[in-house]
């Protein structure tokens, strides 16, 4: 399956059926004409209800493998969708319009939602057949509280930030992990790694200030190149930080061989991400900052995150 299937809509009454066709010819190029129905009705539902009830942008993607595909339709809003009625649908499908996410659930072998503080994703994997009653939803609620600074923690100093890169990174690493805590939970008992490293993700993520991105989007903003940052991080979170430099470098080989869809890093961004993990280990154990190797001429906006 290719990387980039991804439709982006607006919020117009045209939506539902511009994602209707366009599933439709993904399921054709999949040569999966046999879940075509299904992925129809369950994205025009997804997109209608997002159109109605949420916030753009939305976007709907296809993702997964030619024998388990995913549709995912997300939206900036982080209220959770309503799931449906415990009660059997009846069989007029006429009478199920408009009944929330009933056929959704009658359209999928697995259905859910993950909801994260910048909107959420609702996805399902279609069925070849409307089925008589829906499968059972699963939700997810994703906080990244971060852990308490302790007394030994250690003040971090970033220098010279790559302010797109980190961007970048940011946005593949978001990509990552929504795409492994998905798999985890649509099949829990098949991709049980799956669940493994999204645990392992949470971890990692417990361990940044949640205003570390905040400074390097404002920075970007203002046009800044280069950011300086510092920041007051435990030791203890030292054997994450080490391991998570090995499990991106899996990751990418699990991009290359598509046993993920999301897109691997490139050359480049790989060697800034080794710089930014591994100058907190560095720096954990007592090392000076070294800089990352930018052009000197660029100025730095310096920024401290607590």
């Amino acid at each position: 399956m290719p990387q980039t299937q991804v439709l982006q809509l607006d919020a117009s009454s045209r939506a539902a059926a511009e994602a209707r066709r366009w599933v439709a010819h993904i399921c054709a190029q999949l040569d999966r004409e046999d879940l075509s129905e299904c992925a129809e009705l369950g994205v025009s539902e997804l997109v209608t209800n997002a159109v109605l009830h949420a916030r753009p942008p939305i976007r709907v993607r296809v993702r997964g493998t030619r024998t388990h595909p995913r549709v995912e339709v997300a939206d900036a809003s982080p209220v959770a969708p309503e799931p449906p009625p415990a009660e059997p649908e009846p069989d007029d499908f006429l009478a199920t319009f408009g009944r929330g996410l009933s056929i959704v659930a009658r359209s999928a072998t697995a259905w859910g939602a993950s909801i994260e503080p910048d909107g959420k994703v609702v996805w399902f994997e279609p069925a070849t057949e409307l089925r008589d009653s829906g499968a059972v939803g699963v939700f997810d609620s994703v906080t990244h509280e971060p852990e308490p600074i302790g007394e030994d923690a250690v003040r971090v100093r970033l220098r010279g930030l790559d302010v797109e890169l980190f961007t970048a990174l940011d946005k593949k690493y978001t990509e990552l992990r929504r795409e492994l805590r998905l798999l985890s939970l649509a099949h829990q008992d098949t991709y049980a790694q799956a669940g493994d490293l999204a645990a392992v993700f949470a971890t990692f993520d417990r361990q940044f200030p949640r205003r570390t991105a905040a400074a390097v989007a404002a920075a970007r903003r203002n046009g800044a190149k280069l950011l300086d940052l510092e920041l007051m991080m435990s030791p203890v979170a030292v054997p994450i930080l080490t391991a998570m430099a090995e499990i991106f470098d899996l990751a990418d080989a699990f991009c290359r061989a598509e046993r993920l869809l999301s897109i691997q890093r490139t050359p480049e961004e790989r060697e800034f991400h080794l710089w930014y993990l591994g100058e907190f280990v560095r720096q954990l154990d007592g090392g000076m900052p070294v800089p990352w190797h930018d052009p000197p001429e660029l100025h730095a906006t310096r920024v401290q995150v607590s």
